[in-house]
């Protein structure tokens, strides 16, 4: 479901980011595949620097279709970007990329939280984070972080997942962690 990111998909998920349903909701969107190309590099040398952890989200069959990352990663936090294409919209890719990546963070990284800002026009994925049960929205829990996303043009919302949460919910990784 997630792998490594590498520049053999590249050319896969710029055409998918590319949707004007996608595009704007994208956080390392390109204006061209060449621009593409090279911000995939940078994620890449950013996460062998340990500032991001960027993964390709792959479909049933093996198939690029979007991208998670957890970027800002400064005293055990990141904040969270996730996208998929639209053709693989509705079919569950989101909630069980967030849950393999959660998983990974929490259990392979020195990760205790993780924000998600969303922006609240962005009905789709704001629906996506409140159907986690194991995410809290932080506007109020979290002040300072949720005035300093909001500074600029775009409003957002913001929610979290803490370790601690996210195990609690998870039978499946408190079996696999007790055996």
């Amino acid at each position: 479901m997630l792998k490594k990111r590498d520049l053999q998909e590249c050319q896969s998920l710029y055409n998918l980011m590319i949707d004007p349903a996608v595009f704007p909701y994208v956080r390392y969107n390109s204006q061209s595949y060449e621009e593409y190309l090279f911000t995939t590099k940078q994620l890449i040398v950013e996460e062998e620097q340990k500032t991001c952890i960027s993964r390709t989200i792959l479909n049933d069959i093996g198939h690029p279709i979007g991208t998670i990352d957890l970027y800002n990663i400064v005293n055990k936090t990141g904040f969270l970007a996730t996208w998929i294409g639209i053709p693989y919209f509705g079919q569950g890719y989101n909630k069980r990329a967030k849950e393999a990546f959660f998983t990974e963070l929490f259990l392979e990284h020195p990760i205790d939280t993780i924000f998600l800002k969303v922006r609240i026009q962005n009905i789709r994925s704001k629906k996506a984070v409140e159907k986690l049960p194991y995410a809290k929205l932080a506007n109020e829990i979290n002040q300072q972080i949720y005035q300093s996303v909001n500074k600029d043009q775009h409003k957002y919302d913001l929610y979290q997942v803490d370790r601690s949460d996210f195990l609690a919910c998870c039978h499946v990784i408190q079996y696999e962690v007790a055996t």
